[in-house]
């Protein structure tokens, strides 16, 4: 009696060891051998997914995730200590740069956790020269998997990203690198599981990405098409040509759409700003 063959699985396995030993000379090709080997069974969605993203960091430059100039939080160093905590808890972000004068001129890094020590040593002892932490700037160009060896080795978590000019162009943090190998980390731009819409301000809102233009339409008594696409990210890209970047904005029958999460392959969730009501008619 013959012994019985070795399985699709066993034999993609072996195949996938071999060329992932030696014998593929680009990425492309691997990437064509591990979404085979995910078709059929050997890797599962979430491996290739987080394989597919490591190439693609390898690939990908800061300007490519970075959080825009724009879109920064920072603080001024002149501060005092209780608007810096209100600041802290509005945004709710665990670092912030400290600047001096405008955003080209960054002295420093506020952690939130060491306002905690500030706090305790009371309001008229503040200095902030005692709480800063040095700034790490990168170039805009630099490759997303060398800057994550640098945030590794040298245990930041943050940095800013200048321009060819020397001028601050935005930031990037190690978690926004994770992201684009293992997925989203929720944050404070995340909409709530059963919330695709969520109003932040009078006439700005957070949309999830995912959100049927018929409910967008329905929420806002608006009249976007949806004859192309079925997603508020789909009639986004489609304005676009592409999949933007964070901070891009593009503006749809006058509402303002501006991209907040992203991946390299869709759009997470946007803010979404209404246009200012028209004056009303002279009779």
């Amino acid at each position: 009696m013959s012994k019985p063959k070795a399985s699709t699985t066993a034999t993609w396995r072996i195949k996938l060891t071999r060329a992932m030993a030696g014998g593929l000379t680009d990425r492309s090709q691997l990437l064509d051998v591990l979404r085979e080997a995910n078709k059929r069974g050997v890797l599962d969605a979430d491996a290739f997914a987080m394989l597919e993203g490591a190439l693609a960091v390898a690939e990908m430059q800061v300007r490519d995730i970075m959080v825009p100039r724009a879109e920064m939080v920072c603080l001024r160093r002149e501060d005092a200590l209780t608007g810096i905590m209100a600041a802290a808890i509005e945004s709710g972000h665990s670092r912030f740069p400290v600047v001096d004068g405008d955003r080209d001129d960054v002295v420093g890094i506020l952690l939130a956790k060491d306002l905690l020590r500030a706090s305790g040593n009371g309001v008229a002892r503040f200095d902030m020269r005692e709480y800063l932490r040095p700034a790490v700037f990168v170039p805009e160009a630099k490759r997303l998997n060398v800057l994550l060896q640098e945030f590794r080795v040298n245990r930041n978590h943050m940095a800013l990203v200048v321009d060819e000019y020397g001028g601050v162009a935005g930031l990037v943090t190690i978690e926004d690198v994770i992201e684009q190998i293992i997925g989203d980390i929720d944050d404070e731009f995340d909409v709530e599981d059963d919330q695709n819409i969520r109003q932040e301000a009078d006439q700005q809102y957070t949309v999830r990405g995912g959100t049927r233009i018929e409910e967008f339409n329905e929420h806002f008594a608006t009249q976007l098409s949806d004859s192309e696409f079925e997603t508020v990210a789909g009639l986004v890209m489609q304005q676009f040509g592409r999949v933007p970047r964070r901070g891009e904005t593009v503006t749809i029958e006058g509402w303002e759409f501006r991209v907040l999460r992203t991946d390299r392959r869709r759009l997470e969730s946007l803010r979404v700003t209404r246009p200012d009501p028209k004056p009303a008619e002279e009779a």
